[in-house]
């Protein structure tokens, strides 16, 4: 008795549909992988689309002052769209509270936006315990549509300091990625704006 290659007309159906369940699951494997960690490379490593300029938007910080985009214009805004009971925001902000710090003096704006349902003295209160300073408030209708629709918690967004959104981050923005992108943004900035800022260090 011989032992015969499989080949098509040989090989039963039901591992024919086991192989092409298998290659459909790998490539769905792939492509997620390529949606998540996609934009963190693309800001880590700065190659990847420019994601385009963010239509005209205002937020209300939880101690009333208003800002606006037309405020913020010449200045590397990073915009966080957050809630407190999610769990990648709340290893996000720790980063984002550092970027403020670090780079608040340089022409960085760290924004965020509440997706809370509560009110505004339960988010001050958990950002109080958590030593978050940087100006938010709550994600309106108008602030969401503005940015193109959020879906999920957290988004980030990093825009230059013409307006134009160099990176879109849905899910958790690893701090290496986020801080890689932010100091690009910087470097872009026309020569201009550079002369009235300090250099960083």
């Amino acid at each position: 008795m011989t032992n015969q290659a499989a080949t098509p007309e040989t090989t039963p159906t039901w591992r024919r549909v086991l192989r092409a369940v298998e290659v459909v699951f790998w490539i769905a494997v792939a492509l997620f992988v390529i949606e998540r960690l996609g934009p963190q490379l693309s800001a880590w490593t700065g190659i990847g689309p420019i994601e385009g300029s963010v239509p005209e938007w205002s937020l209300t910080t939880l101690e009333g002052e208003r800002l606006t985009s037309t405020d913020l214009s010449g200045e590397v805004v990073v915009a966080n769209f957050w809630a407190t009971w999610c769990g990648p925001c709340r290893l996000e902000m720790p980063v984002l509270q550092k970027l403020h710090e670090q780079y608040g003096d340089e022409g960085v704006r760290v924004i965020g936006f509440s997706g809370d349902a509560g009110g505004a003295d339960r988010v001050r209160e958990w950002l109080a315990e958590r030593e978050i300073d940087y100006p938010i408030g709550f994600a309106t209708p108008d602030a969401r549509r503005a940015f193109g629709g959020i879906g999920a918690f957290p988004t980030t967004f990093v825009i230059g300091a013409d307006g134009v959104v160099r990176h879109r981050v849905v899910g958790y923005f690893a701090g290496p990625a986020m801080r890689a992108a932010v100091e690009r943004a910087l470097e872009e900035r026309a020569p201009e704006d550079r002369e009235t800022l300090a250099p960083l260090p």
